[in-house]
């Protein structure tokens, strides 16, 4: 081969193999959700940035971070030249994704307040990374956990919970939220039957409530709990502190909106129910 066609075919060889790697997308995850759900459906390798809440699974870890879910660094984001920065909406969301999208980089940040929702977000990563069938397999498998916990639970009498989140002040989930769903699933009734979102309640008001147990979700960064103090003059006469029915949650995935949220359910209702 003379020079000249070494050279062209040197040129073209290049040429395709930026080509190729253009096409290859580069994901940034800023949601713990997000984060597993890449890795759930064989996305993985595609992901080159995380937040630092994003811990699972392990080989997640390594990955370069970009700050907190609500307060990402725009700039390390740049620096990591993703082609697709996605998380769940929350605090920070829009403004993050508003200041990507002008940059020309696509974001993805869906509601998963719901397990359909969480499923939908499923299907649409695998439709942005080529991973369709992945998805499809894993939310075919929580589908199929979570019937199966159904069945197990069917017989067994429903438990009225408060699930709290904090309790100076006190914070609940009310029935539109992906914690209300989680209760459901795992057989149990949620004592809030009205309101949206998170809403804080005064002591009349719970002891109105009166639940049968309450879960304790007031879990900080490393599975802390804070306990309840059950000789409280506004929680002594509690249903729930009466009976002894206080469960603490110190695992955040058991309700993180993800592709483990089958095992969240499974894991919610032993807790409660033990193993039924």
């Amino acid at each position: 081969m003379n020079r000249r066609a070494f050279l062209a075919a040197s040129l073209f060889l290049a040429c395709h193999r930026a080509s190729t790697n253009a096409r290859v997308p580069r994901i940034v995850s800023l949601s713990p959700s997000t984060t597993e759900a890449l890795f759930a459906i064989g996305a993985g390798p595609l992901v080159v940035g995380r937040s630092r809440f994003c811990t699972y699974p392990q080989e997640a870890t390594v990955l370069p971070t970009v700050g907190g879910y609500s307060d990402p660094s725009f700039e390390v984001i740049l620096t990591l030249a993703p082609t697709l920065v996605v998380g769940t909406r929350g605090p920070g969301g829009r403004a993050i994704s508003d200041r990507l999208q002008a940059r020309g980089i696509a974001t993805y940040f869906p509601e998963t307040e719901s397990i359909k929702a969480i499923e939908g977000m499923l299907f649409e990563l695998g439709n942005r990374t080529g991973h369709s069938t992945e998805a499809a397999g894993r939310v075919d498998a929580i589908e199929t956990k979570l019937l199966a916990l159904q069945n197990r639970l069917e017989k067994v009498p429903r438990v009225r919970v408060l699930l709290l989140f904090e309790f100076e002040p006190i914070v609940s989930a009310a029935p539109d939220t992906f914690a209300h769903e989680m209760l459901e699933r795992a057989h149990c009734t949620n004592v809030l039957t009205q309101g949206t979102g998170y809403p804080t309640l005064g002591l009349e008001q719970l002891h109105v409530l009166d639940p049968d147990a309450i879960v304790n979700a007031t879990f900080r960064e490393g599975g802390k709990v804070r306990a309840i103090d059950v000789h409280h003059e506004g929680w002594a006469s509690l249903r729930a502190i009466r009976n002894r029915r206080i469960y603490n949650l110190t695992d955040d995935t058991v309700l993180r909106p993800g592709p483990r949220v089958a095992e969240g359910a499974e894991r919610l209702a032993s807790t409660i129910f033990g193993e039924v």
